[in-house]
């Protein structure tokens, strides 16, 4: 018979003795790694919940939490039409007016147009100013060649006035804009039990403000004790998940704290995704204890996003035998996308996952998993 290290062999049964299995996985920037965290929301929650369970019998219960928030100050620089009877109001062609709808999108424009193809108003980001305007207009048009800054320029400053202002960020499914991000937390727990006596503390905290380094947006913490009657079975799952992502942003408007530096002067795009998870099935005797939190807003570009778990599953005190009865999953997994300076095409990829599945008589079973990426860890 082979002898697996780690594992006792006693009649058809295997014996699992697994012992502190820790998984580090953390991101430093160098020029392409950067997770640039979004800023809390002018109004923000705080919300615990707590549960404590000691019943012999049925027991279902369940958390679930999901929170997306969207981060972006736009500099953006428009001109508006004083009076609707200007005399000097630009009158735009038809050619021009279909060249500004094809480029509404990929320039990040706004505009409005009234009656008789009069031009009311422009607005156009800061980042795209110097960028060609209309790249698809006929060389015979007064505007081709221009950049929007030019554009923005060549109207008559009697029948229009500038404006510079600052557009914020709101929560969309198109592309992100330079110095946009997005982060989005996703949390579940769920237990069954058809009969037997458990024993269950769970608490969870969330707290939607910017947290710095060592601390934590979203925190849960569960121990529970359980013991089969007459055949009865226990499942569950626990998931955690963090997604973010973030267009390309100049590192002088992303860090705050005078100590520290970057290692370029833009923050490269990213998308970066990273989950947790746990699985207790058939689960018939046994303590087993899980603790995970996650960041992800923060004032500073400096503050690195995190996501941290870990589960411990140890026999009952007083286990006839000094195991713990069930089979018990773990998966952890990762998708990391990294550019380089304004680049929106990926400069580093990383895909990776761990997972371990035990089942039978277990005597001891840890694992533990920490995530971070940013500019300074």
């Amino acid at each position: 018979m082979e002898i697996i290290p780690g594992v006792v062999m006693r009649g058809n049964f295997c014996k699992f003795t697994i012992i502190g299995i820790v998984l580090l996985f953390i991101l430093i920037s160098g020029a392409a790694v950067a997770d640039r965290l979004p800023h809390q929301v002018p109004e923000n929650q705080k919300i615990s919940i707590s549960t404590i369970i000691d019943v012999v019998g049925y027991v279902s219960d369940s958390s679930y939490f999901s929170w997306t928030i969207d981060y972006s100050e736009t500099p953006v620089t428009g001109i508006q039409l004083n009076s609707v009877s200007a005399s000097d109001a630009y009158i735009l062609t038809d050619a021009q007016v279909n060249a500004l709808a094809a480029e509404k999108s990929s320039a990040g424009i706004t505009y409005s147009v009234g009656l008789s193809n009069t031009l009311n108003s422009l607005t156009v980001p800061d980042y795209s100013l110097d960028n060609l305007a209309l790249p698809d207009i006929a060389m015979s048009d007064p505007w081709w060649g221009k950049t929007w800054r030019g554009i923005i320029n060549s109207l008559d400053s009697t029948a229009y006035s500038k404006t510079d202002d600052t557009l914020t960020g709101s929560i969309h499914n198109g592309k992100l804009l330079p110095g946009e991000s997005i982060a989005v937390v996703t949390y579940s727990d769920s237990i069954r039990t058809n009969g037997g006596h458990l024993m269950l503390n769970k608490d969870i905290n969330f707290d939607s403000q910017n947290k710095g380094n060592g601390l934590n947006n979203l925190e849960a913490e569960k121990v529970l004790t359980y013991e089969s009657i007459d055949g009865s079975i226990l499942v569950g799952s626990e998931e955690w998940s963090l997604d973010v992502a973030g267009n390309y942003a100049d590192t002088a408007d992303s860090i705050r704290c005078v100590f520290t530096s970057a290692p370029d002067n833009v923050f490269p795009a990213f998308c970066n995704t990273v989950k947790a998870k746990s699985e207790l099935v058939n689960f018939k005797s046994g303590q087993v204890s899980t603790k995970g939190g996650i960041r992800a807003v923060a004032a500073s570009g400096d503050v690195p996003a995190g996501l941290f778990y870990q589960i411990a599953v140890t026999p009952n005190a007083d286990s006839p035998d000094g195991y713990a009865e069930g089979t018990v999953r773990t998966s952890f997994a990762g998708s990391i996308m990294e550019a380089r300076g304004k680049n929106d095409v990926p400069s580093a990829t990383n895909q990776w996952s761990d997972k371990t599945s035990v089942s039978g008589s277990i005597r001891s079973f840890q694992k533990s998993f920490e995530y971070e990426s940013g500019i300074s860890l």
